[in-house]
């Protein structure tokens, strides 16, 4: 799993490069938690992610969950895969409309 982490005034974005699974989950829980303070739009660019498991949407959870009141988070570039897994659990309203 490769993360990149890209701030642009209140946007953050990052990009996931690989499977975010049981492994993986760590390290993207570790680089959410370097801190959200402040940020309006958190982005997740999965246009090189894989798929994701249930440790991943647990990992994207959280991240909702540390947002200040008023902050969004959105998914950019999910597969089919992704967005399969995003509509059996109900979150599909963190899909972006591209």
């Amino acid at each position: 799993m490769d993360i990149t982490r890209e701030e642009i005034g209140t946007t953050l974005i990052i990009s996931l490069h690989g499977k975010l699974d049981t492994p993986a989950a760590p390290a993207v829980e570790a680089e959410i938690r370097k801190g959200l303070s402040g940020v309006k739009e958190l982005c997740w660019d999965f246009k090189d992610l894989e798929y994701l498991t249930s440790a991943g949407i647990r990992v994207l959870l959280i991240a909702e969950d540390m947002l200040d009141d008023g902050a969004e988070m959105k998914v950019y570039h999910a597969n089919d895969a992704v967005k399969n897994a995003f509509n059996l659990t109900n979150l599909n309203y963190l899909l972006a409309r591209e």
